[in-house]
């Protein structure tokens, strides 16, 4: 563990190249002494803290790392702007851009933005260095250590929609009709048009302009004639595309996924979806994947899934 790792001259030929998403813990060794614990568990009853061993799954998890990574940029340039998403970083991650500390973010659980452009260098190679740690007695359970999740790199011009920067609800649903309310975050332009498409691509409704909330957003309702409403059973999903312009040139563009639904939640009653009650058949799910670790796996989440909706599984916690 040194600062040195965070300098973009230093050389790092001797590390070990990994693929990201990584979890460097599930590597092993396994051991006792890994997270020893000495702690009095208040939910076994117990009144006076004593040594639990093998809680975190015995996995040396605890401790510093560090990732390091020459990358390009070809898009962008003088007046663009750029943001790093971190999907998942296990733990209290600090980011260095060119040797520059970026950003701290202590929890793991959390996807995370980094502003990016003040740091970046058009048109030559930067460098990333992450450095991370996971404190002792942070956990009790086996919670992975590393990029456990991808790392994107967005680039944008001046004027854009940030990440997670819009919002859709339905609060009219019906068979025959459904409307649609999108909220969206504007940096740097006013104008917008959303075209709302099916599954298979088909357009099913647009607007043009936006009318300003009271929270500084730009609105527009949307209306879906029969449209498709999800369920679990029905997983069926519509997709609006934002553009904004400056003037008359698309300066970017932002696609929003969403199902077209109704909530209630009425006293003694229930829940209901789509104006149906039902009783959810829910499940709790730690993020790793066992023996794989935390770091994430396509094909092996998609089993997982799989199996727990053949169980009759609707809500994961």
């Amino acid at each position: 563990d040194s600062q040195q790792f965070a300098h973009p001259d230093y050389d790092d030929s001797g590390w070990q190249t990994v693929r990201i998403p990584h979890d460097w813990a599930i590597y092993g060794p396994f051991s006792i002494n890994n997270d020893k614990q000495n702690v009095a568990i208040t939910q076994d009853g117990q009144k006076e803290a004593m040594e639990h061993a093998g809680r975190t799954g015995g996995l040396p998890f605890v401790g510093p790392g560090w990732y390091r990574l020459e990358f390009e940029a070809p898009d962008f340039a003088e007046g663009k702007s750029c943001r790093l998403i971190f999907d998942g970083a296990m733990s209290n991650a600090d980011v260095y851009i060119n040797g520059e500390h970026a950003a701290f973010w202590p929890y793991g659980y959390n996807s995370f933005i980094v502003d990016a452009t003040p740091y970046m260098k058009a048109g030559e190679a930067n460098q990333l260095a992450v450095r991370l740690e996971n404190y002792n007695e942070s956990s009790r359970w086996y919670p992975g250590a590393g990029l456990y999740r991808n790392v994107h790199l967005v680039v944008t011009n001046q004027s854009y929609i940030p990440i997670w920067g819009t919002q859709v609800i339905t609060p009219e649903v019906s068979e025959k009709e459904a409307t649609v309310d999108l909220k969206i975050s504007l940096v740097g332009a006013k104008r917008v048009r959303t075209v709302i498409r099916d599954a298979s691509g088909k357009k099913v409704a647009v607007r043009c302009g936006s009318k300003k909330a009271e929270d500084g957003r730009r609105v527009q309702k949307l209306k879906i004639r029969k449209p498709k409403l999800w369920t679990p059973e029905t997983p069926d999903l519509y997709y609006a595309v934002t553009s904004v312009y400056k003037g008359f040139k698309k300066v970017d563009e932002y696609t929003t996924r969403f199902g077209v639904r109704s909530i209630e939640l009425i006293a003694d009653k229930g829940f209901f979806l789509n104006g149906k009650v039902r009783k959810f058949q829910g499940v709790c799910n730690h993020h790793d994947l066992g023996p794989l670790g935390s770091a994430i796996n396509v094909a092996a989440l998609r089993r997982q899934l799989t199996m727990l909706k053949e169980m009759g599984c609707d809500a994961i916690r």
